[in-house]
């Protein structure tokens, strides 16, 4: 794997991973009762998600295109952190929704 790949790869790791936190600190604030600022992270964490597909989609286009990505173990663990992201967004907006349920 190069290194220009490689840095592709860190691109949707780190991404994913400031998604993640942000969508923790949406959590963090609805539970504080705080839902205003809880949706704007969310909405960061929506913007960090579109930068990680956009890596994505370039890497799927190109393999669709006839040019292989390596499939190594940085490549799975890029993989994995998005769909933990994406799974804990989720469940972030939920609870959003039942703190301020709640609170009602």
């Amino acid at each position: 794997m190069d290194l220009n790949m490689e840095e592709i790869i860190m691109g949707i790791i780190v991404h994913s991973g400031s998604a993640r936190t942000l969508s923790m600190e949406a959590i963090q604030e609805a539970k504080k009762s705080n839902f205003e600022r809880a949706y704007e992270l969310i909405e960061e964490a929506n913007n960090e998600f579109l930068e990680a597909h956009k890596v994505q989609t370039d890497m799927i286009q190109k393999e669709m295109n006839g040019e292989k990505t390596p499939i190594g173990l940085l490549m799975v663990h890029a993989q994995d952190h998005l769909m933990n992201a994406l799974t804990v967004k989720d469940l972030a907006e939920e609870f959003i929704e039942i703190y301020k349920t709640r609170q009602k």
